[in-house]
């Protein structure tokens, strides 16, 4: 556990570390460049081209990621880990009947999975937290995030820390792995975009709808492979968890991380969480824990709060931007559904007590001025600390008083784990949540879900009105007594006056305990791993086109969520659902391609596993964003584990190009983009010049001609390595047997 004293002394180095670095700095180079595993080269590094190695202060996984991280680790051959990690147990809990209910049934139906993370974390010196404690990124806010710190998570939200002015970056399991392994980090120097925040947030303008109208600006790749770093007065006026917010959501247009600099929101946060040794040790370092006033940003954006209105995205995609006051146009206009069916709250965006206390001014509001939910409302607290807060100070008794269920602590409906009541073949549909993501079906397992994305104040006054037209800012609501009110704008507190309640409940120190990890054989949850093969040397013939994928095609595509959570530990059952949820661009249909073993078509999985058993190489074919969302590194083995020997894209999300690099696959983009309608259903394909690493698509047609095609990638000699080893993890391996720790 890195502790208190130990962020100090981290303190009392960067001095040392940054004064001798010429030229004014962003906040974010400065905290890269303090955690370089070897001395800045005299040139520096050319932002979006070099790469460079890091050593991160910790690691934070959640469970569904966490199975098949710490199978890998196990063969890392290691006694502990080299850095403080925690494992936190919110994913495969589903919402359902309440906190109650659903955490029970979790405990019962996920026995053998918490037990397995909680064994393999008190032997190798990981601190768990159970299930119901709370969200991954909402407990690492609270307990492990630090101003100037480097975390990298095993989820996509990990940036979340960023509001503590940290470091925080989404990563695959194998970068996990080589982390806890005591291996440096490998990450691309990013570009900056600079976001001027000036102004106030004031009325039912809140921190989430700064990102809202990011994303709109942005688009969902537009920040990929840069760190979004927000600078100005603006700053200092959003709370830390406000902060969170809106750097959580940076994953949603595709940056590396986002970041806050070091201010008097940040330090009153850290005293309320019992951080106070924590937040004085910054104050004497604050010139290192913000940006230089000169500091170059590679695209700068400005945003003036005082004049940021409410807004609403969606649906299908977090990046479609719209303010509330255009909003019912545009419903109108896409004829989307008008009527709300349900508006949830919570998940590890917004989730804070601040959240809750304003959607409860709300709904005290309403309460009072004799309105109830017109729509099903369900909450979800972020964190144990904040349910027993919240319940203390009476925020819940308004929420549930209009209609609301609170949910377990943990992530649910957001990412899948909802059993919605009522008929589950329902036909088009409205949900407003204050979650991150509104990808199809992501939800509630229904691609006729229209999801939009708001703020908990926001989503908590739709939900009152039960239409997603409903503007709070002019818009009156009909109450019991046959009158026509508005509600009032929303008000909270940041912090709980009286302190939070139960710090750290839910989490257990590792003893260190040598114990045998044992796995049962026929079991369905859980499967060792077996590595996977080094490349033969030869050039890649006559690779089966798999599937051509037309759209957007992001991990949940590739590797569903939902129902197949339980399998995240199991690779050979997790690999039936691979690609099942992607277009086949011949047919406009998913999980159905052509085999040309068999003559016939076939599910995407069914039809990998055979080409694999007969011994014939694969290729997938896609267009842009390939692997855009969660981190889940399934997404990359499964295609490895299935015979998957290239992905050919238009474009990567960042995380998933380097999950495929991580696992031996080869992650090849079009030079020319048009190139992907070359290629047709029956075509084979060669990847050729990989002994030189200057690979050559070419594509052989039935009739018997073929076309070459140009094709780029971004590996360096290291990533040319694990190709060439067959993973990233046995090249640790290799060195682990290598050494002795």
């Amino acid at each position: 556990m890195m502790t208190d004293r130990m962020i100090i002394e981290h303190y009392a180095t960067l001095p040392a570390k940054l004064d001798a670095i010429t030229g004014p700095l962003t906040l974010v180079e400065k905290i890269l460049y303090a955690h370089l595993s070897e001395p800045l080269p005299a040139d520096g590094f050319a932002r979006g081209v070099d790469y460079a190695l890091f050593r991160p202060d910790r690691v934070a996984m959640q469970d569904a990621t966490a199975q098949m991280a710490l199978l890998q680790f196990m063969n890392a051959g290691r006694r502990t880990v080299a850095v403080p990690t925690s494992v936190h147990c919110d994913h495969l809990i589903r919402a359902e009947n309440g906190a109650a209910y659903d955490l029970k049934l979790a405990k019962t139906t996920n026995g053998e999975v918490y037990n397995f993370l909680a064994d393999v974390a008190d032997k190798y010196g990981i601190d768990f937290w159970g299930p119901g404690a709370g969200i991954i990124h909402q407990v690492v806010l609270e307990n492990y995030a630090f101003p100037g710190g480097m975390i990298i998570g095993t989820d996509s939200h990990t940036p979340n820390a960023g509001g503590l002015a940290m470091v925080a970056i989404g990563v695959g399991g194998a970068d996990a792995s080589d982390v806890m392994a005591g291996l440096d980090w490998e990450l691309k120097m990013p570009r900056v975009i600079g976001v001027h925040l000036t102004g106030h947030l004031s009325g039912w303008a809140a921190a989430k709808d700064v990102i809202l109208k990011l994303a709109g600006i942005l688009t969902v790749k537009g920040a990929t492979n840069a760190v979004i770093e927000y600078f100005g007065d603006g700053c200092r006026s959003i709370s830390a968890t406000g902060k969170a917010t809106i750097c959580n959501m940076g994953a949603e247009v595709g940056a590396t991380c986002s970041i806050f600099p070091y201010d008097g929101k940040i330090r009153e946060y850290l005293v309320a969480t019992g951080r106070e040794a924590v937040a004085e040790a910054a104050d004497g370092v604050q010139q290192y824990l913000e940006a230089d006033r000169d500091a170059r940003y590679d695209q700068v954006i400005e945003i003036d709060l005082s004049t940021l209105e409410p807004y609403i995205n969606g649906p299908f995609t977090p990046d479609a931007a719209c303010s509330i006051s255009d909003f019912a146009a545009v419903v109108k206009e896409k004829g989307y559904p008008e009527l709300l069916e349900v508006g949830l709250i919570g998940s590890c965006t917004n989730s804070s007590y601040e959240d809750l206390s304003r959607s409860a001014s709300v709904a005290r509001d309403a309460e009072k001025k004799g309105i109830r939910s017109a729509a099903q409302f369900i909450i979800t607290p972020g964190s144990e600390s904040v349910y027993e807060t919240a319940a203390r100070d009476e925020i819940l008794v308004p929420l549930r008083a209009i209609g609301g269920t609170v949910m377990a602590n943990a992530c649910g409906a957001c990412i899948g784990q909802w059993k919605r009541s009522g008929d589950p073949k329902r036909g088009a549909n409205s949900i407003v949540t204050s979650f991150n993501r509104n990808f199809v079906a992501r939800n509630d397992g229904n691609p006729l879900t229209h999801a939009f994305v708001a703020s908990p104040e926001l989503t908590t006054a739709l939900t009152l009105a039960g239409r997603i037209t409903f503007n709070p800012l002019k818009d009156k609501l009909l109450n019991d007594r046959g009158q026509w009110v508005m509600l009032d704008e929303p008000c909270g507190a940041e912090l709980p006056a009286d302190g939070y309640a139960s710090r750290g409940a839910g989490r257990v120190l590792p003893s260190g305990q040598d114990r045998p990890i044992t796995i049962d054989s026929a079991s369905e949850r859980l499967q060792l791993l077996t590595p996977f093969g080094a490349w033969d040397g030869q050039d890649m013939k006559g690779l089966a086109l798999l599937i051509k994928v037309s759209g957007k095609c992001t991990t949940d595509h590739i590797s569903a969520a939902g129902s197949w959570l339980r399998f995240r530990g199991h690779l050979a059952n997790i690999s039936q659902n691979m690609l099942m949820a992607a277009v086949n661009s011949f047919n406009g249909e998913k999980d159905k391609v052509f085999n040309r073993i068999k003559g016939e078509y076939d599910r995407v999985s069914a039809s990998a596993m055979v080409y694999r058993d007969a011994g014939l190489g694969t290729i997938v074919v896609a267009e842009e964003n390939y692997g855009e969302g969660s981190s889940r590194e399934h997404a990359a083995m499964e295609p490895r584990f299935l015979g998957v020997r290239a992905v050919l894209a238009k474009s990567f999300a960042r995380i998933h190009e380097t999950n495929l690099k991580k696992q031996g696959v080869l992650a090849l983009t079009f030079c020319t983009k048009q190139d992907y309608d070359l290629i047709g259903e029956h075509d084979t394909l060669d990847v050729v010049g990989l002994t030189s690493f200057e690979p050559l698509v070419v594509v052989h047609h039935p009739d018997g001609s073929s076309a070459e095609i140009k094709v780029a990638h971004t590996y360096n000699r290291q990533q040319i390595e694990w190709f060439e080893a067959g993973s990233a993890l046995n090249l640790i391996r290799a060195k682990a047997q290598s050494q002795m720790y």
